[in-house]
């Protein structure tokens, strides 16, 4: 008795936070992400050009007082452009993971508790599209939809489908076997309210949790189509797409690329930390040291 009660998790949201708070790395990537956040939200008021404006005269500008990171080929101002690129990528991310999140957890809560020849189907398409690498994927997509903002979501939404179905999939196979379930079957209670109402309660906080881990995953990937043109189109900002702009004049203008570069990596950084300081709090062998 005294071994299952040191592995029972305290989801109470006040245990959680205090999980969370003695993780001092957590504070950083939370700051880290809601700067970024408030740049996104507020960067029409904040970028101090118009990001699509082009004047030739100042092309290829360094950074200066005037331009902070310079300007690219066509005279745009890089300050403003990575404000405006922040917030494409961020909702694309959200997006693009809230929608997998929803499929994924539904598909994975369906094959967990129907089991048998449902679940082995499910699972075996499920595993088809995890053995292609999530870059590949989200380019085989893209390039059969075409560059656009709703098809980049819908690229990057897909490839995320089957690790939150596999992540669902095993917390309800051990679910549906416990007395309370077994007791609501009892009382006449159905399928469908079992699951949302006993058993995705109890498993939806590991989805929530490695949602954030691969929002990480879902910024780098729209970069990435973005950087090979398969994102947004231009003229429109995003990180990506500066990135491409740059390695064309990485000799002669190195700020075009390298600094859209550290928006991603303090992107990714931040999301990375918050999800790991997620993670361990609620990982209940990790609070327990």
């Amino acid at each position: 008795m005294s071994a299952v009660a040191t592995t029972t998790v305290d989801i109470r949201p006040g245990g959680l936070w205090l999980a969370f708070t003695q993780n001092k790395l957590a504070w950083v990537g939370l700051v880290l992400l809601m700067l970024i956040v408030f740049v996104a939200v507020f960067a029409p008021w904040l970028a101090p050009y118009d990001p699509l404006e082009q004047n030739i005269v100042v092309r290829l500008e360094p950074p200066s007082a005037e331009f902070w990171l310079g300007t690219d080929s066509y005279g745009r101002d890089v300050f403003s452009r990575l404000l405006y690129g922040a917030r494409i990528s961020l909702f694309v991310g959200f997006v693009a993971i809230l929608i997998a999140m929803l499929v994924g957890t539904t598909i994975g809560v369906l094959a967990g508790y129907i089991g048998g020849v449902f679940d082995q189907i499910v699972m075996g398409f499920l595993d088809v599209l995890l053995a292609f690498p999530t870059l590949l994927l989200g380019l085989m997509i893209a390039a059969m939809l075409g560059a656009s903002l709703e098809n980049l979501i819908i690229a990057i939404a897909v490839t995320e489908v089957a690790p939150f179905a596999r992540v669902a999939r095993a917390p309800t196979m051990t679910l549906r076997q416990r007395d309370f379930v077994e007791a609501s079957r009892s009382y006449g209670c159905g399928p469908f309210r079992i699951m949302t109402r006993h058993i995705l309660p109890n498993m939806i906080s590991d989805v929530v949790v490695m949602s954030s881990l691969w929002l990480a995953s879902a910024i780098r990937t729209e970069a990435s189509l973005s950087f090979i043109g398969l994102g947004v189109p231009p003229p429109a900002a995003t990180w990506g797409g500066m990135i491409r702009e740059g390695f064309e004049n990485i000799l002669d203008a190195w700020w075009l690329a390298v600094f859209p570069s550290l928006a991603i990596l303090v992107t990714v950084l931040a999301l990375n930390l918050l999800g790991d300081a997620l993670r361990d709090a609620s990982d209940p062998r990790s609070r327990s040291r």
